[in-house]
């Protein structure tokens, strides 16, 4: 069936209408979710590695949060023009390297695909429906697909 005009929209524009909102309220929200679901990923991230708390002001941790966000949404566009998604060659194989590098297995991107949707389910409030849900877990998932099959290339090599 394929990705739809419908699908994109509700993806573009709640992230449009999350960007109004505080973005680093929202980016400490979704990692505080990923430590609450997986508890040892905080080892993955360099940012997070010898805190006992999520650094409140951390630009690090900002920035990797809102690439999550952006490139989920720019995977719903894609996928609706595309019908597949299709990130920058280099772009991906620098994503696909470094989560082989911290040992980036499956399960993580399930983690972290719960904590996204929590994270746009509560910034979202009442606008929130399962037709966003299914829109931002599409987008998500393909995006995960890409960078890991770009990881099992590079592990292959």
């Amino acid at each position: 069936m394929g990705f739809t005009d419908k699908q994109e929209a509700l993806v573009k524009d709640s992230w449009e209408f999350m960007k109004q909102d505080d973005i680093p309220q929202l980016s400490l929200r979704f990692f505080s979710l990923i430590l609450e679901i997986a508890p040892a990923a905080k080892n993955m991230f360099s940012f997070l590695k010898d805190s006992n708390e999520l650094p409140q002001n951390n630009p690090k941790l900002k920035a990797h949060a809102v690439k999550v966000f952006k490139m989920t949404c720019e995977s719903a566009i894609q996928l609706r023009e595309k019908g597949e998604v299709v990130v920058g060659e280099t772009t991906l194989k620098y994503l696909g390297s470094i989560h082989l590098q911290k040992g980036v297995a499956d399960p993580h991107f399930e983690v972290v695909k719960e904590a996204l949707l929590r994270t746009v389910e509560e910034a979202m409030g009442k606008k929130w429906n399962d037709e966003m849900k299914e829109a931002w877990g599409e987008a998500y998932d393909q995006l995960a697909a890409a960078i890991k099959a770009e990881m099992h290339a590079e592990a292959a090599a």
